[in-house]
């Protein structure tokens, strides 16, 4: 059985078929991405997924269970996470900060007093450990809002992991970012995905990023599925090579 299971998903925008009759699944512990042009409806079926959005039809099951209509917060908790491609962080705060807030709303901590939340050892330790995974141990305590552009998707990456998924959506986690940097922002992503037993979905334009740390690809057109397979299997598809690589 898959981690994640959508079958005949839709969703419209008056005459625009966003995602139209989209099947589309995720095994355990595999790194998939998600590929098309502008348009083809890749961050609205993530935004179904994670429940941004209702289906006008098909269903989502994860795990087993039905989550098609669940509320944002109990996808959460159920194990599905997701980063933006506008990263969504507390500028003002520091590094440590945003990721230990991440770990107590995890922990229903949020709302007690200031004071115990310095003063939560365990959640601290975990915070320490969740921004060594991802290279931000230096900038532990810069604020949010002074890191630079790689730097920072790291940092957004860092906050939904801790949230402790078993599925992490990355909306384009290298964009904005040099070369060199896509692949030391990939890296840290791939290890700790892999080493951690998680499964992820990822959107992105790179397709040498696409290539070089998916296990599966999914290639969307205009709302629908043009195509799926492994990166040679992709690769080696005309239909993809045409719309995405301008190969004839």
């Amino acid at each position: 059985m898959p981690l994640l299971a959508a079958t005949g998903l839709r969703k419209y925008f008056g005459d625009t078929r966003a995602v139209d009759g989209v099947d589309f699944s995720v095994d355990e512990q595999r790194l998939v991405s998600l590929v098309g042009s502008n348009g083809a409806g890749k961050t609205t079926l993530v935004n179904l997924i994670t429940g941004l959005l209702p289906p006008d039809g098909g269903q989502i099951l994860f795990q087993g269970r039905d989550v098609t209509f669940l509320p944002v917060y109990d996808r959460i908790k159920a194990g599905i996470t997701r980063s933006f491609q506008i990263v969504n962080l507390f500028d003002a705060l520091t590094v440590l900060d945003n990721v230990r807030l991440a770990i107590l709303s995890r922990e229903n901590k949020i709302r007690r007093a200031m004071s115990l939340v310095e003063n939560d050892a365990e959640a601290r330790e975990e915070t320490e450990e969740v921004i060594d995974e991802f290279g931000l141990t230096e900038r532990m305590d810069a604020p949010a809002g002074g890191l630079a552009q790689g730097e920072r998707k790291l940092l957004d990456v860092a906050v939904a992991y801790a949230l402790r998924p078993k599925l992490l959506l990355l909306d384009e986690p290298t964009s904005g970012v040099g070369t060199r940097e896509k692949g030391r922002i990939m890296d840290r992503i791939s290890s700790v995905v892999r080493s951690r037993g998680l499964s992820a979905i990822i959107v992105e334009h790179d397709m040498d990023v696409v290539f070089k740390y998916s296990d599966r690809i999914v290639v969307m057109h205009e709302g629908r599925v043009l195509a799926e397979g492994v990166p040679d299997q992709i690769a080696q598809d005309t239909r993809v090579s045409t719309m995405l690589l301008g190969r004839r």
